[in-house]
């Protein structure tokens, strides 16, 4: 099997693209996957994503549960699982 029969038939992907908004400027837009930057930690506190704001340069960071962290894995944001030394 080549490479071109292994991949027939498969559609482009489209680039996925989140909503979001910033609390400095208060501007609205869109962010591709590669734009975000998701933090795991070992609670709902250490648990964020981050973006830099693309209208006035401000680094973001918001909470994320449950919900945003599997749409944010599932659209591809790299993710960082933080480990807590005890």
């Amino acid at each position: 099997m080549t490479a071109a029969t292994a991949f027939a038939g498969m559609r482009r992907a489209v680039p996925v693209m989140f909503r979001a908004g910033c609390p400095d400027c208060r501007g609205r837009f869109e962010l591709a996957a590669g734009a975000l930057r998701l933090a795991i930690g070992a609670s709902s506190r250490t648990t964020f994503y981050s973006f830099t704001c693309p209208d006035c340069g401000a680094a973001v960071r918001k909470p994320a549960g449950e919900r945003i962290v599997e749409l944010l894995t599932g659209g591809g944001v790299r993710t960082l699982r933080l480990h807590s030394t005890v």
